[in-house]
C-alpha cells in the first residue's frame, strides 16, 4: 500500500492556517503578497500562525517578484529574523540571469538555515536545465523538496516530467521529494500517484473564492479525501 500523500496548503494569515489544519493540510506554505507570487511573511504573521496551528510550517524567503536573488544581505537578515519568529521550514530558490541556480544566493541564505528542512520552489520550472540544477544543489544541507509543476506552465504541461523525476528518485540528486504544485488539479491526482508521487502543493485549489477570500476547510477536506483515495 502506497504512504499517505503529504498534502501542503498556502497559507496567507492565521484564519487560513487554522482552516486548512482543520481540512486535513500535513503542512503549510506561508507567504504574503500572492500578487507577486508569494513573498516573504512578516515575522509577527509566522509567530501568531504557529501559535495557533501544530502542523509543519515553511515560510518563504523571497524579496520580489521573479527569480532573481535581489540583496542577498537583506535575506540573510530576513531569514534570521524568521527563524527567531519560530521558523524552523523554508521556501526558497534563485536563478540566474542565464537560467541557472544562482549557487552563491542560495548556500548563502542555506547557511544562515543551519541545517533546517527547505524545498527549492518553482524557480527549477524555470531553469535552463533541471538536471543540472538538481546536481549542483544535492549536497547542500537541509534540502529534502523539490516544488515543480514540470514546466512553466503548468502541470498540465509537466506530467511528463513530473512522472519522469518521480522515476528517479535515489539516484544523485534526485533524492529529494517531488512536491507537485503550479496548476494543480484532482484530476490530475490519479495518474500521478499512480508514478509513485506523494507530496501534492495547494493554493488557488483552496480557496473557492480566489485570492481575496480565505482558505476553505471544506476544499482542503475535498483534496484530503481525494489523496487518501487515490
Amino acid at each position: 500500500m502506497s504512504k499517505r500523500a503529504v498534502l501542503e496548503v498556502i497559507a496567507l494569515d492565521v484564519e487560513d492556517a487554522v482552516a486548512a489544519q482543520a481540512g486535513g493540510a500535513d503542512r503549510l506554505e506561508l507567504v504574503t503578497d500572492m500578487a507577486a507570487d508569494g513573498l516573504s511573511p512578516a515575522p509577527a504573521t509566522v509567530a501568531g500562525i504557529r501559535a495557533a496551528v501544530d502542523i509543519d510550517l515553511r515560510v518563504m524567503l523571497r524579496l520580489a517578484d521573479g527569480f532573481a536573488a535581489g540583496d542577498v544581505d537583506r535575506l540573510v537578515r530576513v531569514a534570521g529574523d524568521l527563524r527567531e519568529a519560530g521558523a524552523d521550514q523554508f521556501v526558497l530558490g534563485f536563478l540566474d540571469g542565464d537560467g541557472g541556480v544562482d549557487l552563491a544566493a542560495v548556500e548563502r541564505v542555506v547557511g544562515m538555515l543551519d541545517g533546517c528542512a527547505w524545498t527549492f520552489h518553482r524557480a527549477i520550472d524555470r531553469a535552463a536545465d533541471r538536471d543540472a540544477l538538481r546536481k549542483q544543489l544535492a549536497e547542500l544541507p537541509g534540502l529534502d523538496t523539490y516544488l515543480t509543476a514540470g514546466a512553466a506552465g503548468g502541470v498540465d504541461e509537466g506530467v511528463p516530467t513530473l512522472v519522469a523525476e518521480a522515476g528517479r528518485r535515489g539516484e544523485p540528486g534526485y533524492e529529494q521529494t517531488v512536491l507537485v504544485g503550479g496548476g494543480l488539479r484532482l484530476d490530475h491526482v490519479g495518474p500521478l500517484r499512480d508514478a509513485g508521487i506523494d507530496a501534492f502543493h495547494i493554493g488557488g485549489a483552496a480557496r473557492p473564492s480566489g485570492w481575496q477570500g480565505p482558505v476553505s476547510e471544506g476544499a482542503v477536506r475535498e483534496w484530503r479525501r481525494v489523496l487518501d483515495g487515490a
